[in-house]
């Protein structure tokens, strides 16, 4: 089974508007305004004045979905969609537009695709880097049948082919070769397309037995097939890492297996067994190491995150309680991409509620967001003065809060985080306010209150921010060139719109960005795309005086210590808040590192051990303490010989303290009813036999005891799973009918966020 979630750079953006709106067609003259300051924001520019071309779309459509064609060509492409259902069928229409110039002009080039309905779901399929392909699904034969439009000369032209079937899913480009194409029917078949989507060919029927599933590797474009696993549950992959949730024989008990050499050889995941009401979840991954979720039994909505070696096998103890609902799928584990090493997440409090931690060292130790220094603690905090900050992100999405958008960092703009929060003792269910931090989200300020949209641009040389108001329209935008210490006010239309969304282009290079929004009158209502030019705001080219060196994950400078992450130090070339100038598209970020002596931080606890809160010191789990640590690798049973603890996957450090530790082989093979007669090495069954009895003893004696963690893990094995896209992964579909209900929250009288567990067992 191939259940593919594929991350698409470009990033399509949809925005959908309450109702249907019939637009007038009309392009608005330039016009100028001078901009105006909040009370509360220190003025730090002249009154100038800025260009805002308007686009007004002249059709009727429901939803506009935009897409950047190539980084930095300014070309984008608009989509607007309108369908009803009509009795057995669906009626509907699309428009596609165009413009080169980053919105600030559109042209209605519609005729290109034969004024053909596009499937709005599948939206417009970008190819990699600046190939310039562009795929647009279409509906033919009152919906019975599919067609595509394809172009590789960034939208100027397309061309169409009429598909042999349905698609399931959009389709998806080879990163190495954008002219192969692969994708998912409506009736589980895989195609394959070598010619950028002449000609296709079906390769795999898929079943959709879970459980009993094969694995499969393609390669030469289909032309060769292997099954690599089998009794697979699911399967996915993260960084170098081939994950596959396999069935345990008998029972519905699963257990995760790995491969780094794409399903030749695999070891088994010093994992625990999850059963048919939880799942497995890849939160994080690289080459080097895996945030694995391990759901709880039962219907709790937490569970514990689990990081893994450099080879994905032995894993340890990150964070319990971490909060991850079961049936949404909602978690608010967050990569914070602007600094690395650093992930932010929330956990189920014993008392449920819901709070906000944060690791500055991949995982190793989590606490709490420090407390803005400009801000008081909310109606949660039992004590006045002493709460933490609180971060709003997919959970208080899903719990329908005033949360308009998720946190947002990017790589270019170091340090930098916007996120909607709270503080107190919880999240609170109360209107969040804008908290930006500039140094990885060790200090925060609280830099616009309410809930915004808000975008990094320039590689966070400048923000903006449009306020979230539901029913009110809008006509001011907010922007800040000091990383969100202070910020001006620009009213960029006489005529207020309704708001629906806040685009730029990806990547945070831009000094462009587009307000989308629709205007209600009387006898009609129209589309309307406002693009702001903030190049004409910061004029000025940075030089090297614009910027000051900036040691990351710096605390005491008078420490030598200070700033060593992960094993060295990284000092960058910052902007300076005061300098009001542009970093430019072609800006890098500078960086010097430099490697640190090893301490007991720069490693994480071995298989079997785990660290105290608030104590670098690894000591032994209490229900493995005394025993004999046993695991598979390679297909033979190792005894771990350990001081308790391995170094951090990636840390660099060098010399200092080095914690010893070694794996000596037993020679003994791992057996299991899980792995395929073809993986299994050739052993006399004399002696096989005997293993087998011994593993199912120790399997019934470790069930009775109620241990966690099985001493006798499976190798080899038989493998499904989702596609996990590096570092931004979805849970594991474990949806049994009948097993899993709604997940809600009681807002308590104190404005917290109480997470209810609304299964069947008495509370």
């Amino acid at each position: 089974a191939m259940d593919f979630t594929v991350l698409q750079s470009p990033v399509l953006l949809i925005f959908l508007a309450p109702h249907c709106h019939v637009i007038n067609f009309a392009l608005q003259s330039l016009y100028t305004r001078p901009v105006t300051y909040s009370s509360t924001a220190a003025v730090i520019f002249n009154v100038f004045y800025l260009f805002f071309p308007q686009y007004t779309f002249n059709d009727l459509s429901g939803s506009v979905s935009l897409a950047w064609v190539g980084d930095g060509t300014g070309v984008i492409l608009a989509l607007t969609t309108f369908q009803v259902p009509f009795f057995m069928i669906r009626l509907g229409q699309s428009k596609l537009y165009r413009s080169e110039n980053y919105g600030k002009s559109f042209q209605d080039v519609t005729n290109l695709i034969n004024n053909t309905f596009i499937r709005s779901e599948f939206g417009i399929a970008i190819g990699p880097e600046n190939s310039g392909k562009v795929i647009l699904t279409g509906e033919v034969s009152g919906g019975h049948g599919s067609r595509i439009f394809v172009s590789d000369d960034f939208g100027k032209s397309f061309s169409h082919q009429d598909l042999p079937f349905i698609p399931l899913m959009q389709i998806t480009y080879n990163p190495d070769n954008s002219n192969v194409l692969m994708v998912l029917s409506n009736s589980n078949e895989l195609w394959l397309s070598e010619d950028f989507g002449s000609n296709w060919k079906k390769h795999i029927e898929d079943i959709n037995d879970r459980g009993m599933l094969e694995l499969r590797r393609i390669t030469d474009y289909g032309k060769t097939t292997k099954t690599v696993a089998s009794k697979v549950y699911s399967f996915g992959l993260g960084g170098r890492f081939l994950f596959a949730s396999v069935m345990t024989g008998k029972g519905t008990m699963r257990m995760i297996h790995v491969s780094v050499d794409q399903g030749e050889t695999w070891n088994m995941a010093q994992l625990p067994p999850v059963g048919h009401e939880q799942f497995y979840s890849i939160l994080a991954a690289n080459d080097e190491m895996v945030f694995m979720h391990v759901d709880e039994p039962g219907d709790t909505g937490f569970g514990t995150i689990y990081v893994s070696d450099d080879r994905g096998t032995v894993y340890s103890k990150s964070l319990e309680r971490h909060l991850y609902t079961t049936t949404g799928g909602d978690t608010d584990f967050t990569n914070v991409t602007s600094l690395r090493g650093v992930f932010i997440t929330s956990v189920l409090a014993e008392d449920n509620s819901v709070q906000s931690v944060v690791s500055f060292d991949q995982g190793g130790e989590w606490v709490p967001l420090r407390k803005p220094a400009d801000s008081k603690c909310d109606a949660t905090a039992k004590d006045p003065d002493k709460c933490s900050l609180h971060i709003h992100a997919a959970y208080s999405i899903a719990m329908r809060l005033n949360v308009p958008m998720l946190p947002l960092t990017e790589p270019n703009a170091v340090g930098l985080i916007l996120a909607h929060g709270s503080v107190g003792d919880a999240i609170s269910v109360m209107k969040p306010d804008v908290y930006v931090s500039d140094d990885g989200g060790y200090t925060w300020i609280k830099a616009l209150e309410g809930p915004h949209h808000y975008a990094i641009l320039d590689s966070g040389g400048l923000l903006v921010a449009v306020e979230h108001s539901v029913n009110q329209p809008i006509n001011k935008i907010k922007f800040s060139t000091d990383e969100g210490q202070c910020w001006g006010v620009y009213t960029f239309t006489k005529d207020p719109i309704y708001f629906t969304g806040l685009a730029s282009e990806p990547g945070a290079r831009s000094m462009n960005v587009s307000i989308w929004g629709y205007r209600d009158s009387l006898l009609s209502q129209y589309w309307i795309s406002i693009t702001i030019d903030f190049r004409d705001l910061l004029t000025r080219d940075c030089d090297d005086n614009d910027y000051v060196q900036w040691l990351a994950h710096s605390d005491d400078i008078s420490d030598p210590n200070d700033g060593c992450m992960l094993g060295y130090k990284e000092k960058f070339l910052r902007l300076r808040k005061d300098s009001v100038c542009w970093n430019g598209r072609d800006y890098e970020v500078n960086t010097q590192p430099t490697p640190c002596p090893c301490t007991l931080d720069d490693f994480l606890c071995d298989f079997g051990y785990y660290r105290q809160e608030n104590s670098s010191e690894c000591v032994e789990q209490p229900d493995l303490k005394g025993k004999v640590l046993e695991f598979c690798l390679h297909g033979e049973e190792e005894k771990l010989q350990t001081s308790g603890y391995r170094k951090i996957p990636g840390d660099k450090c060098e010399g200092g303290e080095m914690p010893e530790r070694k794996e000596i082989d037993l020679r003994k093979r791992c057996v299991s009813d899980l792995v395929g007669p073809e993986l299994l090495v050739n052993s006399p069954s004399s002696k096989s036999v005997p293993i087998v009895i011994t593993v199912i003893i120790i399997m019934l004696l470790s069930i009775a005891a109620g241990v966690v963690f099985v001493k006798k893990y499976v190798c080899g094995g038989r493998f499904l799973v989702h596609r996990y896209s590096v570092l931004q992964q979805h849970v594991e579909d474990n949806a049994v009918d009948g097993v899993d209900d709604p997940l809600e929250t009681n807002h308590t009288h104190n404005g917290k966020i109480e997470f209810h567990d609304d299964s069947d067992e008495v509370q």
